[in-house]
């Protein structure tokens, strides 16, 4: 793991900017929760002396330890707010997979999204610096995409897109809610993007292909060149060719292809799932090139704690990645419960640096009160 120290104690054209830097004047730390893949629908082998636990159990476990966070002390090391108190949460951050996918022997997408409103709507008891609620801030990842479109491999239903018009009603605020009815994965994309802190924080849906970008092309002239800007989303910067659109026949999510049409845009390096995803990788890598302000890169997906830096395809980037944990499929956690984890981000308004801990909520499995333990950390400054 690269660059940590251990330390324990849509319409596509409409763009949402929600500026609020005025509330935080006077604070100089800011705080928000990051977790990635919830996978509601899956059942953990063992988790607290019990076996086959659901997600909604373990995901209102985790949880109730997220709604302690604000009365705990930063570690002694040597990054943002240091040895403070936490307090206030300005957001809780879940970079996509809410749901999971709906295969044979997992429960459809709407169940899994009760659940997840019951945990994440219901019992999370966090305050912004204004005395609002901490706002939720989601994206979505290829198991809820793949539950409303299909899948080359059957499911049941065939399709539940309640994850994905769910995620969409809370973050881009329709003036009246989309139904499962009426939305439509082309036209209602889930993209957006909140100014706090003097950063700018964007919310893409998958991957950020050419269609993402040029979506974000638009919001980011809408603000000072020289604001930094970070970037949550559910895959990390290499993508996978099976999330492109099918660039075979009639380009249709099939079993022979296996692609899985999760993004706009038609892979270009191959016809096979398998084949590399560099093409792709140099749109994005120009992408950032002419939008030097974007200082940070924040993904779910492949299910473990990590910091590392995102060089690109001709090694001339040096992009700060930041990849989280899951509750029900971390790569380590999944095998050792003491692991799970979540991360607090933690923003130096004044200072222009940001903290990323990684949070350790289950050390003592048997025990009834659990307390965090600190993990890993990474401090980058995001002056510009």
């Amino acid at each position: 793991m690269i660059g940590f120290q251990r330390v324990y104690l849509i319409g596509w054209a409409v763009i949402f900017i929600f500026c609020s830097d005025s509330l935080f004047a006077q604070k100089k730390s800011l705080h928000f929760i990051w977790c990635s893949d919830t996978h509601f629908g899956l059942t953990k082998s063992v988790f607290r002396n019990d076996s086959n636990v659901t997600a909604a159990k373990v995901n209102a476990a985790m949880v109730e330890q997220m709604n302690k966070i604000p009365q705990c002390i930063l570690p002694t090391d040597n990054g943002t707010a240091a040895g403070e108190i936490i307090g206030r949460i300005e957001g809780v951050i879940i970079t996509g997979d809410i749901c999971n996918r709906q295969e044979t022997g997992i429960q459809s997408a709407s169940i899994s999204w009760k659940q997840f409103e019951e945990d994440y709507i219901s019992k999370l008891h966090l305050i912004k610096n204004d005395n609002s609620k901490a706002a939720l801030l989601l994206t979505p990842g290829n198991h809820d995409i793949s539950n409303a479109i299909g899948f080359h491999r059957p499911m049941e239903p065939k399709t539940d897109n309640a994850s994905l018009v769910g995620i969409y009603n809370l973050t881009m605020h329709p003036t009246s809610p989309i139904s499962s009815d009426s939305f439509n994965f082309e036209k209602n994309k889930i993209h957006y993007s909140q100014n706090i802190g003097g950063v700018h924080f964007i919310f893409v849906s998958a991957w950020p292909d050419s269609s993402e970008r040029v979506w974000m092309n638009h919001d980011l002239e809408l603000i000072p060149a020289n604001m930094p800007a970070f970037i949550f989303t559910h895959a990390d910067p290499y993508s996978e060719a099976r999330f492109f659109r099918n660039p075979n026949g009639d380009n249709s999510i099939n079993s022979t292809d296996k692609f899985e049409n999760l993004v706009s845009e038609t892979f270009k390096d191959g016809l096979n799932v398998k084949d590399s995803t560099i093409e792709e990788q140099k749109g994005f890598a120009s992408f950032l090139h002419s939008h030097p302000n974007i200082k940070a890169y924040f993904h779910g997906h492949s299910n473990y704690a990590e910091y590392y830096e995102w060089n690109g395809p001709s090694n001339d980037l040096h992009l700060s990645c930041f990849r989280s944990d899951s509750p029900m499929k971390g790569r380590y956690s999944s095998k050792d419960e003491t692991k799970l984890s979540f991360n607090i981000i933690s923003l130096d308004t004044e200072q222009k640096e940001m903290t990323v801990r990684e949070c350790f909520w289950n050390v003592h499995p048997s025990e009834k009160i659990q307390n965090i333990e600190w993990g890993m950390t990474h401090k980058i400054s995001f002056k510009f």
